[in-house]
């Protein structure tokens, strides 16, 4: 599969076969994703393999978006995504290295959740990254270091529905010159 067949093919699922997902695919999967691009190569991002009776407790975690919460419990897996706090963007004395300060480490999350996707989706593992959920309660269920912060929760699993892809933009609406 070439890059441009993996970006253009892969879709968010909601559906899932019942079917779980291998942890020696799964760590493959990270593997391939651990590859993804980081301020000064700090490598924040972090993943929990979520499953069984904690799984379901986290999938009730989700009444801002309860559709949330349904897709997560019928998913075999939920990979909780998580950053460490008070690297990306600084320098080792502690100062701001760019005038987005802390923010900085959503910009890698964005990057090492996409990656993680695309290589689950080269597998043949389905995704989406879920961003409403209370994220206290979630950090404490997973008892998530003080040192890191969870952004991102991604059912995963088997697909069983096949999305076509939304209309997209048009070069000329995406892309400007100077």
């Amino acid at each position: 599969m070439t890059a441009k067949e993996c970006i253009k093919g892969r879709r968010s699922i909601r559906k899932f076969e019942d079917k779980p997902v291998p942890h020696e695919l799964l760590a493959q999967i990270i593997e391939t994703a651990s590859f993804a691009p980081s301020w000064k190569n700090t490598q924040i991002a972090r993943y929990i393999a979520v499953e069984g009776e904690m799984k379901n407790k986290l999938a009730k975690l989700t009444t801002i978006f309860p559709g949330n919460g349904i897709i997560m419990e019928h998913a075999p897996m939920v990979i909780a995504l998580t950053v460490v706090k008070g690297r990306c963007g600084f320098e080792r004395d502690g100062s701001y290295s760019t005038f987005r300060g802390d923010t900085w480490q959503m910009f890698d999350a964005g990057v090492a959740a996409e990656a993680f996707c695309l290589a689950a989706y080269e597998q043949g593992i389905g995704s989406v990254v879920m961003g409403l959920f209370d994220q206290k309660e979630a950090s404490d269920l997973l008892e998530i270091p003080e040192n890191q912060d969870l952004v991102a929760l991604i059912p995963i699993g088997y697909p069983a529905e096949s999305p076509v892809a939304p209309k997209r933009k048009t070069v000329e609406d995406l892309l400007s010159f100077k």
